[in-house]
């Protein structure tokens, strides 16, 4: 950090064309009018020496324990410490028990009830919820060159959009079950190993990737453009479910956010940067955007290799079924993004594109009106677990397992 010191980052992008249209006329004000955010660049510099800032403890722990014998063993013996937890006495590694010690610290924060709250709607929202990550918070992601950088350098593009996708959903779906987040439990431990992989895959791009450029697009996989995946997670998504018509109960929202907190703090994203509501994310999110420029041509290869994915996925078994799954999907991102992203990334352009976004909507306002909510989160839990169970069949050697 402190070679770092001496870049002074500036919002660079402030007066570019998709920073201000996104924001005074696309998703972004949509954003803003959502939270009732006051967006202004007061705390710039306050934010954006995180630019140049990673999670150390988690670097050590990779140093230590996978630099030194091989992955599987690796693995097996962070399993070990994540399931049975690590003592400040136990003969350890002292970047073992750095790590667990933190991450075994429940902060005076946290509120378990609250964050199962958060779970049930991620439940309840059903494919919803996943055509708002896949078709709003992935593909939108492209959008900003800077942050897919490290996807280039660790060539995702290789390994594809289905492997890429089933690590998401596998992520994400164990994090968001109910009780998933207490110590030792499913979802703590998927945070631990992906705060490990993301640390990991920042430590090799640093040793193998000459042409990582730092000052431009900040350390790898570092703490701000963190905080902007995870508002991705809770802000985006939420605006996302919106936009499809379900409605959001006012302690369902603080669950998300409250979820999505804590999930950073075990992932090592300093506490600061981890917004309550969706007022400071939204404000928090504007600040992060003005250091991204638009899209650049890996952009476009992201988005669609994430499109081209279901043509290859082998779950849905007849031509005809994968090229219609792709065509609502390609409706969906134009209905969530809009019009000036979607051609950025060069969405193809289809026919009656809002037809299935707008039916969802309208069948969602019957469904969310005669069905309870805990058949909903039930149903919803049912038909994520099984899309997840057919993802992880045919990308048998995720990085997780």
């Amino acid at each position: 950090m402190s070679r770092m010191k001496e870049i002074q980052l500036q919002p660079r992008f402030k007066n570019a064309s998709h920073f201000r249209n996104f924001w005074e006329k696309g998703n972004g004000k949509q954003l803003i009018d959502f939270s009732g955010a006051q967006v202004n660049f007061n705390d710039f510099e306050k934010f954006s020496q995180f630019y140049y800032h990673t999670d150390s403890a988690g670097d050590e722990v990779v140093k230590d324990i996978y630099f030194t014998r091989s992955f599987k063993k690796a693995s097996e013996e962070i399993e070990q410490y994540i399931r049975k937890g690590v003592l400040v006495d136990d003969d350890v590694p002292e970047s073992v028990k750095a790590l667990f010690l933190q991450t075994q610290k429940i902060p005076d924060w946290l509120d378990y009830q609250l964050i199962n709250k958060g779970a049930e709607l991620c439940m309840r929202s059903n494919l919803d919820s996943l055509i708002s990550l896949r078709d709003y918070c992935l593909i939108g992601g492209y959008d900003y060159a800077y942050l897919n950088k490290p996807l280039i350098a660790t060539e995702a593009l290789k390994k594809g959009a289905v492997k890429r996708l089933s690590e998401t959903l596998d992520f994400w779906v164990n994090v968001t079950r109910y009780n998933a987040l207490e110590i030792h439990k499913k979802g703590y431990e998927f945070a631990i190993k992906t705060r490990l992989i993301h640390s990991y895959a920042r430590l090799s791009i640093k040793k193998h990737y000459k042409a990582w450029d730092t000052e431009k697009w900040g350390e790898p996989i570092n703490s701000w453009d963190m905080m902007a995946t995870y508002i991705g997670f809770s802000l985006v998504f939420m605006h996302s479910l919106k936009k499809l018509g379900n409605t959001i109960a006012l302690e369902e929202e603080k669950g998300l956010f409250h979820l999505w907190k804590y999930v950073g703090y075990l992932l090592g994203i300093p506490e600061q940067l981890l917004p309550d509501d969706k007022k400071q994310a939204t404000e928090y999110f504007y600040l992060w955007t003005s250091v991204q420029p638009s899209s650049d041509e890996d952009s476009v290869l992201l988005a669609h290799s994430l499109l081209n994915e279901s043509l290859e996925n082998p779950i849905l078994k007849y031509n005809f079924q994968r090229k219609n799954l792709r065509y609502l999907h390609i409706c969906c991102t134009w209905f969530l993004l809009g019009e000036e992203v979607c051609e950025r990334l060069k969405i193809p352009d289809v026919p009656f594109k809002s037809g299935f976004p707008v039916t969802k909507k309208f069948l969602n306002f019957i469904y969310n009106n005669l069905v309870s909510r805990k058949a909903r989160i039930e149903k919803g839990n049912k038909d994520q677990m099984k899309v997840l169970e057919d993802y992880l069949k045919i990308s048998q050697h995720s990085n997780f397992h």
